[in-house]
């Protein structure tokens, strides 16, 4: 399927005003890496422990300077909840490109709060926060528009430009930390606020870029713009209204709202949340979606993200420039990952298997890394090893490399892709909004429960037992993206309904094979089904389409 539709695809729409509405999409990924790279070193700076006092003192424990910690990275993603529900508002009502520039304000005044709190912990939670209610939005406005903008030959190539971005953003906030730890003194705040400012930086590049993007059209389509989506896909793909390639995805846009208008349940808010849990299809898509974003939370790589310093201590790297720098080398590793994912894996070989690929390695790397903890239990607190546990502990920080590159090719690059690409249009935006929410408070729930499963005895699970458990999970997460995930590469938005309107056991493992060509002009004319097309209808149902709506 991929294949017949990169051969469909004409050259003229890989062309430069897709390229930048890419970049200016893809880079809102980079909102959520900076902050996971730099607060997960920013409170192993040693200017931000003496300002915030994250140090064990006779009044506060170790399990209160967890939660101590535990609160300050995690109030991110406690915002980035509201975020995610916001941003299903400001896209239905303002569009994909206003939806932007309004999240990259509120961006930038947490940072701003955040910045200048000058020691007192409430205001780095307010600041937090807020930043949380514009990065949590990134996560649905950007996936959503670039999956509803980008040829489908290259779709999930362009929506992981936006997971590739992630670890763009966490590998310069790594080296920025270990950069100002080494060059800035440990008795300034300027050491840990110096790095922050990158939030900053990519904010204000997105929010300028956002002023030539180009409206997605499917969007113009759904509030009844018809002319301009016209125009704006047109111009997207760098051809004229009347070609045939043009034509077949503004006839999939428009054959999908008039299905959509048949089938709604409702106008307003509840009307596309029951359509959302109702109907058949729409009720797969949604706990698929659900069930991608807490299998993959769950699995420990995100945890090792966030967290990176602390675990590279816990296998033995010791100092804090060590610890940095073994950080900072982890966030190039996530880099490349992604970027190998995105151009030679998700559209190539296809979602399932790149997924399924990337699952495999961070089994394998979570089940070495829990068999070493439980071998060698006393690396953790510091006891001189033999040569041959010394030798196991290399293997065990390697492994952890090895862990995030199995995260950027699957469950990082997929949770995404699959939210963005599967819901028809009436409900994307609440659909991606869902799982996001869901997904935030999953990683909420994760930042605040990691520092205390590491713990020995109660309640923590101690290193080996929280290991063990992400081993468990991520083999659970194997089983359910073989039965459960459909191949989606090569489809085209429109044509995904009838698809998930297969009997629900069918879908995961055969619903690609079954649906090929089906439900859309636009796969029909890559399998080269003319028959089919003319079936389906022409390029005058655009206009047919376009009188009703007027």
């Amino acid at each position: 399927m991929w294949k017949a539709a990169l051969a469909d695809t004409p050259r003229e729409a890989f062309n430069w005003r897709l390229a930048f509405s890419v970049i200016c999409f893809g880079l809102m990924g980079a909102a959520r890496g900076l902050d996971e790279g730099l607060i997960g070193t920013t409170v192993t700076q040693k200017s931000f422990i003496a300002e915030y006092g994250l140090s064990v003192t006779p009044t506060q424990n170790k399990t209160q300077l967890a939660s101590r910690v535990g609160n300050i990275t995690a109030m991110v993603q406690i915002g980035s909840v509201g975020g995610a529900l916001i941003a299903f508002i400001a896209c239905d009502k303002l569009g994909r490109i206003w939806a932007t520039r309004q999240l990259c304000t509120i961006w930038i005044v947490g940072v701003i709060i955040f910045i200048t709190s000058n020691g007192s912990y409430g205001q780095v939670l307010a600041g937090r926060f807020i930043m949380g209610l514009g990065i949590g939005q990134t996560t649905v406005v950007a996936p959503a528009y670039l999956a509803e903008s980008a040829p489908r030959s290259i779709r999930g190539l362009c929506i992981c430009i936006f997971s590739g971005s992630v670890y763009l953003g966490i590998m310069l906030g790594y080296f920025a930390n270990w950069g100002t730890s080494l060059h800035i003194s440990n008795n300034t705040s300027k050491q840990w606020i110096d790095a922050t400012i990158l939030h900053l930086v990519f904010a204000g590049i997105i929010l300028v870029m956002s002023l030539f993007a180009l409206e997605s059209p499917r969007w113009l389509a759904k509030v009844g713009r018809d002319e301009q989506a016209a125009t704006n896909m047109s111009k997207l793909r760098k051809l004229p209204i009347d070609h045939p390639y043009v034509q077949a995805e503004l006839i999939d846009i428009h054959d999908q709202l008039d299905r959509e208008r048949e089938a709604t349940l409702g106008a307003g808010f509840l009307g596309p949340l029951k359509e959302l849990f109702i109907l058949k299809g729409n009720r797969y898509r949604i706990l698929l979606g659900l069930g991608c974003q807490l299998l993959g939370q769950w699995s420990g790589a995100q945890s090792i993200t966030i967290y990176a310093p602390e675990f590279f201590a816990l296998l033995g790297t010791t100092g804090s420039s060590e610890k940095l720098f073994a950080t900072a080398i982890f966030g190039v590793v996530k880099f490349v990952s992604a970027l190998i994912c995105a151009f030679f894996l998700v559209d190539f070989i296809g979602r399932k298997r790149s997924l399924s690929i990337g699952i495999i390695i961070q089994f394998i790397s979570m089940l070495y890394i829990a068999i070493y903890l439980t071998a060698v239990p006393g690396i953790s607190s510091g006891e001189v090893q033999s040569g041959t546990a010394k030798h196991a502990g290399t293997g065990a920080i390697v492994f952890i490399y090895f862990s995030g590159v199995g995260w950027a090719l699957g469950w990082n690059s997929i949770q995404y892709l699959i939210g963005a690409e599967i819901f028809p249009l009436r409900v994307r935006s609440l659909g991606t909004s869902m799982i996001m929410c869901f997904h935030f408070a999953n990683q909420y729930g994760n930042s605040k429960a990691v520092p205390l499963m590491l713990l020995d005895g109660a309640p923590g699970l101690s290193p080996k037992g929280t290991f063990w458990f992400f081993s468990a999970v991520t083999l659970l997460g194997l089983g359910f993206v073989w039965f459960f995930l459909p191949e989606t590469a090569g489809k085209s938005l429109e044509g995904m309904d009838e698809m998930f309107n297969l009997p629900w056991y069918t879908i995961g493992r055969n619903g690609a094979a079954l649906t090929a060509g089906k439900g859309s002009v636009s796969e029909a004319m890559a399998l080269g089904d003319s028959e089919k097309v003319a079936g389906m209808g022409g390029a005058e149902q655009v206009e047919n389409s376009n009188e009703k709506r007027t």
